[in-house]
């Protein structure tokens, strides 16, 4: 049997049902598309008219239409080769002025590294295309930021009962369906505003009776999931306490999400005393979520929950008309903008935790303040460099810590100085393993010991621990040869003892200077 969906899509946009707004929109873009030549993004529920709508424009305009479905083409070269080409050249076929309507169905079905590029893709050949473009998407906000900028919005709504009636109303008279008034407007009010599940309930009853009645039609409401957008006109403005907490249950948000989502948009509509009454129940509802975040206890998320969605809507003093322009949290575009900057706070903190050893957490609350005091502005800089060798910090993350200029000489020359701190303890640590390297044979005399002793070349460094471990060395040195003189106030054993004491303080120094014993 024919698919009543597809034998009654409209044909034009006077036959689109609902949404006069949203369809005259669609039409004035498609019409001045010459002068601002910009992809549009129609958006709204499933099921409500978006891709009819599309295909009826493409009709009134006489444009032939090319259609890529997003969730089966999502290859970011995929997209190109085909969305592209057709967005930039017209073909013999193509309508008037040589115009072609392109159509993305799914377009919010892009996220991430999954889409191979895909959602660059889209927002290359919208900026580019020469056609004209429309981007079907049931969650705009799913979309990123630089598309839907590139872009202009046309929002559809869910479709009203009372337009939905006349629709199946058309449909029974034209397939010789008997039916009952009340029968149809069942099917209208069980489908919440989705016009495509209507008329396919209507199809599935029709075929199992001759006359339609309210009994024929399944009694049991549409197992539905309800948009945030439709959730926050209920819980602001229209439901009791009871109510917007029943109708939460049908929402898909976490309650994480959920007090977000709220307590950005109440202000909107909320003002004095019953917006300082809904605040206080809100931070009712975070004192739970920071229960269950701190005992793990996912049962509290129900008096979260109450808190949020009943509180809400108790707060409520009177009635609230008009259409309110809701968005997303701005708490979520907050943490777009500082990704960045928390990653580098939590590269640094992993690296102080896995010298440290500790955790994570605690050195990104604890530590890393402690540091960017320490070192703030490098104005202690021997500090600085011992902390940006200790950690392995390169000139981005200093920059974070110490809050000086990235690109700064004074940054660039820490880094300089802690990287060959790093390497001068790398060869001090090394056992050994470097001496043939460090010096020369022909200079190093061998000791009592058979060692051999550092040459005064290493000193030149003007390291002053090596100054002393020089110092000392030759004054054990000149003690065993018995050249010590007394002219120079000093007995040959006395230095001799002194000296040894010396030397082995600074070894004993230079040991505890590693990379372990930053603090």
């Amino acid at each position: 049997m024919t698919d009543w969906t597809e034998k009654y899509r409209p044909d034009t946009l006077a036959e689109v049902r609902g949404n006069d707004k949203a369809r005259d929109a669609l039409k004035e873009w498609a019409e001045s598309w010459e002068d601002h030549r910009k992809a549009a993004i129609v958006h709204g529920s499933p099921g409500i008219g978006k891709t009819s709508a599309a295909h009826a424009l493409a009709n009134d305009m006489g444009w032939p239409v090319m259609e890529l479905n997003a969730s089966d083409q999502r290859q970011g070269d995929v997209i190109d080769r085909i969305a592209g080409e057709a967005s930039k050249s017209g073909t013999l076929t193509a309508g008037g002025a040589g115009r072609r309507l392109v159509i993305m169905d799914e377009a919010d079905n892009f996220h991430g590294n999954a889409d191979y590029g895909g959602s660059r893709a889209v927002t290359g050949v919208v900026k580019d295309a020469n056609q004209p473009i429309v981007l079907i998407a049931n969650e705009f906000y799913d979309m990123s930021q630089s598309l839907r900028n590139a872009c202009e919005e046309i929002e559809f709504r869910d479709v009203s009962t009372r337009s939905i009636v006349p629709v199946l109303r058309d449909i029974c008279r034209q397939e010789g369906v008997e039916f009952e008034d009340d029968a149809l407007q069942k099917i209208a009010e069980q489908t919440s505003g989705d016009l495509r599940s209507a008329i396919n309930d209507l199809q599935a009853v029709a075929e199992q009776t001759e006359t339609l009645t309210v009994d024929d039609v399944m009694t049991g409401e549409r197992d539905t999931t309800e948009g945030i957008f439709d959730y926050l006109d209920d819980v602001i403005k229209k439901l009791d306490a009871e109510e917007a907490l029943k109708a939460s249950y049908d929402v898909d948000e976490t309650p994480d999400d959920m007090i977000n989502w709220i307590e950005d948009n109440m202000p909107k509509d909320y003002e004095g005393r019953e917006l300082a009454d809904a605040y206080g129940y809100l931070a009712n509802a975070d004192r739970w979520l920071g229960r269950v975040r701190a005992t793990q206890n996912y049962s509290y998320w129900r008096y979260a929950g109450d808190n949020m969605t009943a509180g809400v809507a108790a707060a409520r003093q009177g009635s609230k008309g008009g259409w309110t322009r809701y968005g997303p949290p701005s708490y979520w575009s907050k943490l777009g903008r500082s990704k960045g900057t928390r990653q580098t706070r939590d590269g640094i903190a992993r690296r102080i935790a896995e010298t440290s050893g500790t955790s994570i957490g605690t050195a990104r609350r604890r530590v890393l303040p402690f540091l960017s005091v320490m070192t703030h502005h490098c104005k202690n800089r021997e500090l600085t460099v011992r902390m940006a060798a200790a950690y392995d910090l390169d000139a981005k993350e200093l920059s974070f810590v110490t809050g000086s200029g990235e690109d700064t000489n004074k940054i660039q020359s820490i880094v300089e100085d802690a990287e060959e701190l790093r390497e001068d303890a790398a060869v001090e640590h090394s056992g050994g393993a470097f001496e043939g390297a460090t010096r020369s044979t022909d200079d190093a005399p061998e000791n009592a010991d058979g060692d051999e002793d550092r040459d005064g070349e290493e000193g030149d460094d003007g390291d002053a621990d090596g100054q002393a471990t020089l110092a000392a060395s030759a004054g054990d040195v000149d003690s065993k040869d018995g050249d010590a003189s007394a002219a120079e106030g000093g007995d040959a054993d006395a230095a001799s003892s002194d000296g040894n004491a010396d030397a082995e303080a600074a070894e004993e120094d230079d040991d505890q200077s590693g990379l372990d014993d930053f603090f």
